[in-house]
């Protein structure tokens, strides 16, 4: 792989699966790419200290079933044939999970960008990987992860087993030349190399390695929220706001039409279409048919580890699901995500760039990305008032589920407070106004 821009702010080449990443005048407030002290490439790094491995708590422990909510027969039917749950499987994964011996340098686990205590993600922006090198994406949830059709933002991995070697093995985020090297650090430890024994009835490799995570993260479903109950049949289990909020999702918010999922008896009300959209995330910031057509010359279509690179590593990100099937009408199309728990998952969108529910509801009301050519048809202006904000934020709030009820509570204080000073994606007269015109997207 060789990707260049000559006069742009990134340069990667690639040589011997090695990646090197230049990344110049990074945005957001992060800084700029720098040397590492161990004299590896330059990459963008994060200004503050790597955090602690989250603790393998409680809150890590697989789910159990019994959760209003739950969809039991959809729970079973995606579980793979051939990498089946048994109790022992799961809790060697809990243990590759909150290891750090995973990462080249042992610095960084799978929990540093999936915490349990932030309803497994991070609260950055974007991810913050090995010697504090900066990714370029938000890191998503573990929780309900067994339901999605694809994973990833832009699904570049189809399977929980795809998923996991993929962070192992990126330069940016645990460091490891391949997953040979990640299970060799395993192998070498007598506790482990019975484990393997005991669970797959062979020595430590990488299949047995992501079947074994992926099987933990399988465990992680999360329903039995407030909204869960009110759907049962508890008319009192959320609040006024909420319910008026529930009103507007399905009608004049337009939230349905990517969020949701009413048909409970094959597939549970996850909030998401599996579905890829361009909803105009500062996609004005991105030159993206250049990017779009050196993608298409650098990367080959269907190289995993390079679209992986490419996505983490450079402002190819922008490109999205384009990335993966190179159809224009991908171009800087994401996936849908999950709305459950999406009180304590902040900040929001691909690239972490919406601070508090009320900027991702600015967003969408005042119909964002009228610039962008490959824009979504149902990005339309909202015409929401505030008091119809808050109460889509009531809503969001009630698919808290209980194990996060106190942080949720908590959480909703700081963005409500946040929101009164802070409301930089607000535009009530574009909200209120007709839908700009629309360029067409470019010929090639």
């Amino acid at each position: 792989m060789m990707l260049a821009r000559e006069a742009g702010s990134w340069l990667i080449f690639a040589a011997g699966g090695a990646a090197v990443v230049l990344a110049c005048g990074e945005r957001g407030g992060q800084s700029q790419a720098k040397s590492d002290t161990t004299g590896a490439s330059a990459f963008a790094v994060s200004s503050q200290p790597l955090e602690p491995i989250p603790p393998d708590d409680s809150l890590a422990r697989p789910k159990s079933l019994h959760q209003v909510g739950v969809p039991l027969a959809l729970t079973d039917s995606v579980i793979p044939k051939d990498n089946p749950q048994t109790p022992q499987k799961i809790g060697l994964g809990e243990k590759l999970f909150f290891d750090r011996r995973l990462s080249a340098n042992g610095t960084v686990a799978c929990a540093s960008c999936h915490d349990p205590r932030l309803a497994f993600t991070d609260g950055r922006p974007v991810a913050v990987g090995i010697l504090n090198r900066l990714g370029q994406r938000n890191s998503p949830t573990v929780l309900n992860a067994l339901y999605n059709q694809m994973q990833f933002w832009d699904g570049r991995a189809t399977t929980l087993e795809q998923q996991v070697g993929l962070p192992i093995v990126n330069p940016v985020e645990m460091g490891q030349p391949n997953l040979d090297s990640a299970v060799a650090r395993i192998a070498a430890i007598p506790e482990y190399r019975a484990s393997f024994i005991r669970v797959f009835t062979r020595q430590p490799n990488p299949t047995d390695l992501v079947r074994a995570i992926a099987s933990y993260e399988r465990s992680q479903f999360s329903f039995d929220s407030p909204f869960d109950h009110y759907m049962a049949g508890d008319s009192s289990a959320i609040s006024a706001s909420a319910k008026r909020g529930w009103v507007l999702f399905k009608t004049r918010g337009r939230c349905n039409l990517c969020h949701l999922f009413a048909d409970t008896t094959t597939r549970p009300t996850r909030f998401t279409d599996d579905q890829f959209h361009n909803i105009g995330v500062l996609i004005v910031r991105h030159n993206v048919v250049p990017l779009a057509r050196q993608a298409e010359q650098a990367i080959a279509k269907g190289d995993t580890i390079a679209i992986d690179q490419a996505a983490i590593l450079s402002p190819m990100s922008a490109l999205g699901r384009f990335l993966i099937t190179r159809a224009d009408s991908d171009i800087a199309s994401f996936k849908t995500p999950d709305l459950r728990n999406v009180m304590v998952t902040a900040p929001y969108f691909h690239d972490g760039s919406a601070a508090t529910l009320w900027d991702v509801m600015d967003h969408y009301n005042k119909g964002a990305g009228t610039r962008d050519p490959y824009l979504s048809t149902e990005i339309q202006p909202l015409a929401l008032h505030e008091t119809e904000i808050d109460d889509f934020v009531a809503l969001m709030a009630s698919l808290t589920s209980p194990r996060y009820k106190e942080l949720g509570a908590r959480e909703l204080a700081r963005q409500r407070q946040l929101s009164r000073t802070s409301r930089p994606q607000r535009d009530s007269v574009r909200a209120f106004g007709p839908k700009p015109v629309q360029p067409k997207p470019p010929g090639r």
